[in-house]
């Protein structure tokens, strides 16, 4: 039997199409379930999950976007499945890729979110020191014995050797094959993130890219070891990129998403000192929200806590938004900011427009959002035409080319300012434009 032969009768490749045991996940789809899958699932690490929300604020903004990281993780194990389904049938794949590695595969896509926390993208976008990162955790969470034992006696597989293919330390070939189905500009991930959350937020944003033709064109490049389209799943590509776009700026960087997620970066920036945050990682959404509103409790930021998850919502208003088209200026002057620095230069800004309005501002009356250093992924998947001639996305798509120029983080990820309520009708968007900009020389690079 040859390898791609081998490839093919992974055994949850072969109960692909007519298992006995599935579990049911939105939008009706069935997920197949070997033994061996189904007891690395009801693992505590992986049971955990399903109190832990997928989209955390968002759903603040979008009342149905509660789906947990259980369900996304579902679907990105089948979205791994059907990768493998097409690419087995492949002779590159099986040049880098040997059985082991393709189950190593389908184990990180089921594993990739096991070490997210309530709120971790937010939080750990602030780079503050003492917060644990999920990639960190998910190492340990691996490594310790409820799933390292899954995983050496049902598939004979070290977990350190899932861990490197999933913070993408392995160099190897098949590795860097393997990474780029997980993490790229086309990956099993973002191709069940943007249709769940979608779903979820109802929106049809995230769903208008043709899934079967994009997965029927994978492929991997003809002289390295990445994915691949042929020219068949193009115009998917391209959809799904725009999908990808509109979702950033439709929902995920919703301002009113902003606004909360601005107030419970400063709640957490007061507070990280005085919490646990080791423990805060270990729980689900309900109890880690208990906590924060006991810590805030008497605080300065109890106000802010209780506007997200009190009893009423009161969210922060923007009094003004910055891009990289209308003020590519004040844009580069706070992208990319460390959060202290953000932090210092509100309140400056509270200062400031406690002067020109003669009403008091206080320190945490005033919200910088700035987007965060890290960016996207690259969105340029390479195409590969019939003559076997590999040209990428941006270079035959007139949609990708425009979004491959430049981060399309720089047109969705805007600069904004928020206040609370009472001051939102106190400062006009010219005062907020010029305090702003007063505020940013004022505030010094030291911390």
């Amino acid at each position: 039997m040859n390898r791609q032969e081998m490839l093919s009768q992974i055994p949850e490749l072969l109960s692909f199409a007519a298992s006995p045991r599935v579990v049911r996940i939105p939008p009706e789809m069935n997920v197949p379930m070997t033994d061996r899958a189904a007891r690395l699932l009801d693992t505590p690490p992986l049971r955990r999950l399903s109190q832990v929300s997928q989209l955390g604020l968002v759903g603040l903004v979008y009342p149905g976007a509660t789906h947990s990281r259980m369900e996304h993780s579902l679907g990105v194990y089948r979205n791994a499945l059907m990768f493998l389904q097409r690419l087995v049938t492949t002779k590159r794949f099986a040049e880098v890729v040997d059985p082991r590695g393709a189950e190593r595969f389908l184990l990180a896509s089921l594993l990739h979110d096991v070490g997210h926390w309530p709120f971790c993208h937010p939080i750990e976008d602030m780079r503050l020191p003492g917060v644990p990162r999920h990639e960190q955790r998910a190492r340990r969470i691996i490594g310790d014995a409820e799933i390292a034992d899954r995983i050496r006696n049902d598939w004979q597989i070290e977990p350190d050797e899932v861990c490197d293919l999933l913070d993408g330390k392995d160099l190897s070939d098949e590795n860097q094959a393997l990474s780029s189905l997980l993490s790229g500009p086309i990956d099993v991930d973002k191709m069940d993130y943007l249709i769940r959350d979608s779903l979820h937020a109802g929106v049809p944003y995230g769903r208008n890219f043709d899934t079967g033709r994009l997965i029927g064109s994978l492929a991997i490049h003809p002289s390295r070891p990445r994915l691949a389209i042929t020219d068949k799943g193009r115009t998917a590509a391209e959809m799904m990129v725009f999908s990808r776009y509109i979702m950033f700026s439709e929902v995920y960087w919703h301002p009113t998403v902003r606004s909360a997620t601005a107030m419970l970066q400063r709640a957490i920036y007061q507070l990280h000192e005085r919490l646990d945050m080791d423990s805060m990682c270990e729980l689900t959404d309900a109890p880690w929200i208990e906590r924060l509103l006991m810590a805030s409790a008497g605080t300065d930021v109890q106000w802010l806590t209780q506007g997200l998850f009190g009893p009423k919502r009161r969210l922060f208003k923007e009094i003004g938004q910055f891009s990289v088209l209308d003020s590519p200026q004040i844009h580069a002057s706070l992208a990319g900011r460390p959060y202290p620095w953000l932090v210092r230069c509100s309140e400056s800004f509270a200062r400031l427009a406690s002067a020109a309005t003669g009403r008091r501002v206080g320190p945490t009356h005033v919200l910088i959002d700035a987007p965060p250093q890290k960016l996207e992924v690259d969105i340029n998947v390479d195409v590969v035409d019939e003559q076997g001639v590999v040209r990428t996305l941006g270079d035959v798509s007139p949609v990708a080319a425009v979004l491959a120029r430049q981060q399309f983080d720089n047109f969705v990820k805007r600069v904004r300012i928020f206040v609370c309520p009472e001051l939102r009708d106190s400062i006009t968007p010219q005062q907020a434009r010029e305090i702003l900009e007063a505020a940013v020389e004022q505030t010094p690079d030291a911390t």
